[in-house]
């Protein structure tokens, strides 16, 4: 798994869910400056799991795409250093 990034979600808009096509993630929270420490969820053989510090509940759904979201609002774009 070293040759992939581990996707990043926020629910700034304050969703009540954001479905992911992944079942291992950050969560942050809020955008920076506002959000507050990333932490890495898996979800293991779950659907769902609760983030314990802002309690958005994440859903696996496998229809989208690993490392995208519904809402795609969701995702922290990542840059690659070059």
């Amino acid at each position: 798994m070293a040759d992939k990034g581990v996707p990043h979600f926020h629910n700034e808009p304050g969703v009540p869910v954001i479905e992911v096509g992944v079942r291992e993630f950050m969560c942050i929270g809020a955008k920076p400056p506002f959000d507050h420490p990333h932490i890495f969820i898996d979800m293991g053989d779950e659907t769902e799991a609760v983030c314990g510090y802002c309690s958005t509940l994440f859903r696996y759904n496998p229809a989208p795409k690993a490392g995208i979201c519904a809402p795609a609002e969701c995702l922290i774009a990542e840059t690659a250093a070059a």
